[in-house]
């Protein structure tokens, strides 16, 4: 039984019943195919380039994630092994290939991958984890796949439309947080850390030179603000979405241009074909290949018993959103500034808002016999892992912690481990972010306020002159 229109809820009701309509399952197929795809180059990328024994073979110390200490560092015939095992998963993915298992095994191998080593973290790598992770139970695999072919009575030509919404927000999410993010002095009044950046493209054809006019990061910094903030809006209304999109690709290419950030400048573009009309795919075929054309999705009529039999959806979904729509804000919590104290930065969606340079000393002090050692994080680490842990509390923390084992291990123990971290925020004058007297060695990680990180200095950030010709 179906209701007609006269029968339909209105109200709340009414919404709720909105978000099972049938809409077509096109563009969701086409974002299936276009992530498998980009994931599975992606790992060919790292393995080509080398970026496998760099991130996970040269280092002899990985940073764990709060909470995630237990995710185990494979070896590197399995870290090899696993990137080729995520390339064929991709493909499978983009195919539509016993999708429920692939995204699930996709999942869980690309999330093991991230979770190994902090400093290889990237706001991007974790998007692509949470849309893996709603492709576990989202049903994005029973259009345009092999499954369908294989069992075309599963297949389908529409989805109800909170899969399409749900998909829109967690997109929208990265940009509505991102532009939050740069709503603050140091990106819109000083244009850091835009000016310390740009000045070092000055190579770039065309645009290198203009980069050390005092004017161009103000330029390119109120940019960034108002295409984060504005940008999911503008592809959300159908009149201004073909500019948006426009913008998008623009903004997007340029990024790629200037910054080394992996596929983010290629995610993002394809995550934005999520607000076109769900049919945009069927109709790009048929423009095409009129020949091939696909017939638009007949938009069945609600089904009148959604209420009893898919109320349940309601709960995972709500806490799903609600997540993620808090867990940015957690940062506010602890107050000061976010981007000093790091307490509250990941998983929040601060893209490319602080530049943080600076050195590192530890002071290790045998208690007993007064015997006292200095220690560089270069002992123990990478020239990539030391240059990311520079300006992050708690991996000063970790590998705190791990120069006490050391220590220890070898019958120079027990000691107390101390620091001297002088850090650069986006290009102030360095100053210290630990507090130097406190014994890291009996200091544990948590979601408490951390005492012993200093306070910012109230400097403002260095202006970037131009270099005299």
């Amino acid at each position: 039984m179906t209701m007609t229109q006269a029968e339909a809820p209105r109200g709340p009701h009414a919404r709720a019943v909105a978000l099972f309509r049938p809409v077509d399952a096109a563009s969701i197929a086409a974002f299936r195919v276009g992530l498998g795809l980009l994931l599975a180059v992606g790992m060919v990328r790292f393995l080509a380039e080398g970026w496998v024994s760099v991130l996970f073979v040269e280092p002899t110390f990985f940073f764990k994630y709060w909470g995630f200490a237990w995710v185990p560092a494979p070896p590197a015939g399995v870290v090899y092994a696993l990137y080729g095992a995520l390339c064929l998963l991709a493909l499978a993915f983009a195919a539509g290939l016993g999708f429920q298992i692939v995204a699930i095994l996709l999942f869980l191998g690309f999330s093991w991958l991230e979770l190994i080593d902090v400093t290889n973290y990237l706001n991007h790598y974790y998007l692509v984890s949470l849309l893996l992770f709603l492709a576990t139970f989202l049903p994005l695999g029973w259009t345009w796949s092999i499954d369908a072919r294989r069992r075309p009575e599963r297949a389908r030509t529409t989805v109800p439309a909170w899969v399409l919404y749900l998909l829109r927000f967690q997109v929208g999410v990265v940009y509505v947080y991102a532009g939050f993010a740069k709503f603050g002095a140091d990106w819109l009044l000083h244009a850091q850390p835009l000016g310390i950046w740009l000045a070092a493209r000055d190579e770039l054809p065309l645009l290198g030179p203009w980069f050390h006019e005092a004017w161009a990061p103000f330029v390119v910094s109120w940019a960034g603000f108002l295409f984060d903030s504005s940008i999911v809006l503008l592809l959300s209304w159908r009149r201004t979405r073909a500019i948006a999109f426009c913008a998008v690709l623009f903004f997007h290419v340029g990024t790629h241009l200037l910054f080394d950030i992996g596929l983010f400048p290629f995610l993002m573009p394809l995550a934005a074909t999520l607000f076109f009309s769900p049919s945009w795919p069927r109709r790009l075929l048929g423009w095409l290949a009129p020949s091939m054309r696909h017939p638009e999705a007949s938009a069945a009529p609600v089904d009148a018993g959604w209420t009893a039999r898919r109320r349940w959806l309601a709960v995972p979904i709500v806490a799903y959103v609600a997540v993620q729509a808090l867990l940015p804000l957690r940062f506010v919590l602890y107050g000061g500034d976010v981007l000093w104290h790091e307490q509250g930065m990941r998983w929040s969606w601060k893209v490319m808002v602080r530049e943080k340079n600076g050195s590192i000393h530890y002071r290790v002090r045998n208690a007993e016999t007064g015997r006292e050692w200095q220690v560089g994080p270069m002992r123990y680490l990478t020239w990539r892992q030391a240059n990311e842990m520079t300006g992050q509390p708690d991996l000063i923390l970790q590998l705190a912690h791990h120069v006490a084992a050391d220590f220890a291990e070898r019958g120079l123990g027990p000691v107390e481990v101390r620091v001297d971290a002088l850090v650069s925020l986006n290009g102030r004058p360095a100053a210290r972010l630990i507090d130097p007297s406190v014994d890291l060695a009996r200091i544990h990680d948590g979601i408490a306020p951390a005492a012993w990180i200093l306070p910012r200095n109230d400097a403002p950030p260095l202006r970037i002159v131009r270099r005299p010709s």
